[in-house]
Parts: C-alpha cells; structure tokens; sequence
C-alpha cells in the first residue's frame, strides 16, 4: 500500500511562491530596460539630428566662401522650427597656413551644464586664396 507522501505529485505553496518571486524579478527587470531603451533612443535621435544640422552649417560655409558679405566673425543662432530646440555657434581660427580658416561649427541642444552637443570641425580657404 502506498502511503499518502507518495501519490501526492502537485506543487506546495513554497514552490508556487519563489517561483512567482523569480517571474515578478524578471518583469520588473525586462520593464525597466525598456525604459532605458526609450531614453537612449531619444538621445541618439538628438545626436543624429544635430549632426545633420552641423553638416547642413558647414555646407552653407562652404558656399559662401566666395560671396563678398562673409565675415569671419564668430555667429551664432537657434535653428527655425521644427528645430527650434537647437542652437549654433560658429566660430573662425587662423591657421599656419594664410590663406586657411579653421571653421568650428558647435549644435548645442538641452541644459549647457549636461554639455550637449556636436562638433564640427573643417578647414576653408579664404575669399581670393585660389
């Protein structure tokens, strides 16, 4: 004859309960990484976008290198909606060489004290250098 310990094959309330205990850890945990997930994406979404703008800056640089109204005077604006969140800083630096500026271009976005920001860097030749 069988005793009673033997035919009893279901789970016991311990069992049930640090089992539910490791399913609610792994929740919390897989909610938490898609928040951050969320986080990082908008971040990457401003670092591409300011990049696009920095490249977009430096072109308009190097067409009016030619024009008669250039200054190279350091500038500086917020972009026009849908980008009115970004600002720019433009600024000249004499190289070795005369007839080269160093051009930086700077899109800055959010709070200066978490320094968000790209940077571009190029070199032009000055107007009548050719």
């Amino acid at each position: 004859m069988m005793s009673m310990r033997q035919c009893n094959k279901g789970f016991s309330l311990l069992e049930v309960m640090i089992a539910l205990a490791i399913v609610a850890i792994a929740l919390v945990t897989l909610l938490g990484l898609s928040n951050r997930s969320i986080l990082v994406q908008d971040k990457i979404r401003k670092v591409t976008r300011a990049t696009l703008l920095a490249q977009q800056l430096m072109s308009e640089q190097e067409l009016n290198i030619g024009k008669a109204g250039l200054t190279w005077e350091p500038q500086e604006d917020v972009f026009a909606e849908p980008f009115a969140d970004f600002r720019w800083q433009v600024s000249y630096q004499d190289t070795l060489i005369s007839q080269v500026k160093q051009v930086t271009i700077q899109v800055l976005w959010g709070d200066a004290a978490k320094n968000e920001q790209v940077q571009l860097v190029s070199f032009l030749p000055v107007k009548g250098a050719e």
